[in-house]
């Protein structure tokens, strides 16, 4: 059966493998016990929890207080509105929680709590709009704001709380008056803004409410745990049918700012190199139509305002990632649907100069993810990762490559069977990853002795992005010693895959009324282990050579997330050491750091490695309006100075042969085009500005130090006559 376990879509194994579960934990004889609906959802979200989730943990009083918690983390992340009396309050809750759950499904607290937040919430917006009338702001003084307040204490009381709102509110009047924009058009933004939102959460229903609460419980076991109301199934449906008309990424909701989580290969905002995960989405113009403020807007509303029509044109203005939050960019993409033929593997061939007339033919196979599809399919044609790679190998050996590079540096996961099969076109036969059920059990997926498709010298190209999938593939080819891998200090360290189970049959087979579909439960089931028996959870695969880049710096990891999972190793598994790599990684690495020295290319891209950890590692931001207008204008000089210096040391790029799957079995090479040139006359343009293509550049330089790693691969493990002369 193949598993497709990426860490943004994860496809269910089928009920059968719970029934063994729900039956020990008694849910199938408990459930019908309930008064109502709402509490039936309550109560076996809970039990499948306890029963399914990977470390079977009950909910006792220790996991109810995490609960209870987390829930007003959900409501109030950033500590603005509950006061500590509103807490205090709350803690009646506590010693009942765990028991009012998991047996009689009561929600109370809830509903409860969430009445509170209302009663707050009026009273910010009405403080807030008030100022916004009343007031001019002053920001000629010293004082700073706390831009990250997940940790802060809660205000005592309610001139604390206003207070806090005060000075929220004037830091986002600054931002908005940094981007140029009028006194008179930001009250008028803030003032929607607020009631807008107020608005909103104002028409919550009991399901909403219930859904967020069930969704904090699920969240409390591990990240990837969710509880799916009856909407959040519906979007999940239309994501993994992979026909969205969108931009193609995935959004989720962090201090009121809509942020990229992800960006799908294929997709406009992929094509379009602007969009990368962490950004922050702060408005939405649909074609020529004013921009439409999403700040504090739910999540649902935002991702419907980036859809629409496909051929239509949709305009984000975005934080970048790492940047000053008064920084403002608008990307142009033209709406699009998601399919999987997009996300195909090609490739890309280059005659790399050795000095003199010497070349090294490399060949780059991008995969952006491990995609399949069920063979004989019903009106659909059969696509497969390894199938598609193994053509473009052929092709590269036809045309003499002497070295290959495969780029999984956005590559998310996908089919745990596609990556199991595509590393055997490497290796001869062995295991390639473990996976442990919470009992212990442990199974191994691999291969029998068989036919390796390419032998030659080969690197594993890698970045905090490669998730899941990528992660086992690199795991075992560095455990067999067949592969070098280059890339990020670490990959994203997802070792978990999960299971969707659907709460209707469940409802259905108790005998259980519902008026609507009452969701269903995301639940980690399972976890992965290398060759070696080290899990990739949380640690991911770190390479043999790490790169200076951008995604290393930002904050996408799995260890970044709440209450992930913790690593631990199973068996080492009897496999290969077929020893490719470990003599030569000592002077791989001298060379490469050679290059890193002295080059143009890479003194700026440290320089914005640097200034994007120092962006992110700031926790509070100056008021004054002279000073941050000063130090915009440093940094946008410095960055236009390097880039400038940059483009002025711009070498001629080796020759590239584009290879798609499609044109791989015409014989010969497709023209030469010269990779990086659009990149560099896009940045040379009176507009966008250089900063806007900062991370093509940076992922464009990671790629040719790459080559130039794997061409001294080639003249170490290859005798030297065999260097082509061209």
């Amino acid at each position: 059966m193949k598993v497709r376990f990426r860490h943004r879509i994860l496809f269910t194994f089928g009920l059968s493998t719970l029934a063994f579960a729900l039956t020990a934990a008694g849910i199938g004889t408990r459930v019908s016990d309930a008064g109502s609906e709402e509490a039936n959802i309550t109560r076996l979200t809970a039990r499948l929890l306890e029963s399914s989730q990977f470390s079977h943990h009950r909910l006792d009083d220790e996991l109810a207080a995490k609960f209870l918690d987390r829930y007003l983390d959900t409501l109030d992340s950033a500590h603005l509105l509950f006061l500590q009396s509103d807490l205090d309050n709350f803690d009646i809750f506590r010693p009942q929680l765990a028991q009012l759950t998991r047996q009689s499904g009561d929600t109370r607290p809830a509903h409860v709590i969430f009445a509170r937040y209302l009663e707050r919430l009026n009273q910010q917006v009405s403080y807030v709009t008030n100022l916004l009338s009343s007031e001019t702001f002053d920001f000629s003084g010293h004082d700073q704001y706390q831009l990250e307040r997940e940790h802060a204490p809660r205000p005592r009381n309610l001139a604390e709380a206003q207070h806090l709102w005060r000075q929220h509110v004037r830091f986002e009047f600054l931002q908005e008056k940094l981007a140029d924009k009028k006194p008179e058009e930001i009250r008028t933004t803030l003032s929607h803004r607020y009631t807008r939102f107020q608005q909103t959460m104002s028409k919550f229903n009991s399901d909403s409410v219930v859904e967020l609460y069930l969704n904090a419980l699920a969240h409390v076991y591990d990240p990837h745990s969710d509880y799916l109301g009856h909407q959040q199934m519906e979007s999940l449906s239309m994501e993994m049918n992979l026909s969205l008309f969108g931009v193609g990424a995935t959004m989720r909701v962090e201090d009121g700012y809509c942020k990229v989580s992800e960006v799908m290969p294929g997709g406009p905002a992929a094509r379009s190199g602007l969009v990368n995960p962490g950004d922050r989405i702060v408005a939405v113009a649909q074609s020529d139509g004013e921009p439409v403020d999403v700040m504090d807007l739910p999540l649902s509303q935002a991702v419907e305002l980036i859809r629409g029509p496909k051929g239509t044109t949709v305009k984000l203005t975005l934080i970048p990632s790492g940047a000053d939050p008064s920084t403002r960019k608008t990307v142009s993409l033209i709406r699009d649907e998601i399919k999987l033929e997009d996300e195909r593997a090609r490739a890309r061939i280059v005659d790399l100069p050795r000095g003199g007339n010497a070349t090294r033919r490399v060949g780059v196979i991008d995969l952006p993810s491990f995609y399949a599809s069920m063979k004989g399919a019903k009106g659909g044609s059969h696509e497969s990762a390894t199938e598609d790679v193994a053509r473009l190998i052929t092709k590269l050996k036809a045309e003499h490559v002497q070295g290959v590079i495969l780029d999984l540096r956005h590559n998310g996961g996908g089919s745990l069977e596609e990556a199991i099969t595509l590393t055997g076109l490497f290796i001869r036969k062995g295991p390639v990853v473990q996976t442990r059920d919470p009992y212990g059990r442990v199974d191994v997926g691999g291969h029998e002795e068989g036919t390796v498709a390419y032998d030659g010298p080969l690197v594993v190209l890698t970045s905090r992005l490669s998730a899941s999938a990528s992660e086992i593939l690199a795991g075992a080819l560095k455990d067999y010693g067949r592969a070098l891998i280059v890339g990020d200090s670490s990959t994203f360290g997802k070792g978990t895959v999960q299971e969707i189970i659907p709460l209707r049959p469940i409802f259905e087979r108790n005998g259980l009324s519902h008026l609507i579909d009452p969701g269903a439960l995301k639940v980690t089931i399972r976890k992965f282990y290398r060759p070696d028996g080290a899990s990739t959870q949380m640690r991911g695969v770190k390479p043999d050579l790490v790169l200076p880049s951008l995604t290393d710096v930002r904050d996408i990891a799995e260890a970044a997330m709440k209450d992930p999972l913790e690593w631990d190793a199973v068996s080492i598994l009897q496999h290969d050491s077929l020893n490719r790599v470990w003599p030569y990684v000592k002077f791989l690495r001298a060379q490469s750091t050679a290059r890193l020295s002295n080059e143009a290319d890479f003194v700026w891209l440290r320089a914005e490695v640097e200034q994007t950890r120092k962006n992110l590692a700031t926790k509070s931001v100056s008021l004054n309006e002279a000073q941050r207008r000063r130090e915009n204008m440093r940094e946008q000089a410095r960055a236009d100075a390097l880039m400038r210096e940059r483009l002025a040391s711009h070498k001629t790029e080796p020759p590239t042969y584009e290879i798609t799957v499609q044109n791989s079995a015409f014989p010969g090479l497709p023209g030469a085009s010269n990779a990086m040139m659009p990149i560099v006359k896009k940045s040379l343009a009176a507009e966008p500005t250089p900063a806007d293509d900062e991370s093509s550049f940076a992922a464009n330089i990671e790629l040719r130090e790459t080559e130039n790693i794997l061409a001294d691969y080639i003249d170490l493990s290859a005798p030297a006559a065999v260097i082509t002369q061209r």
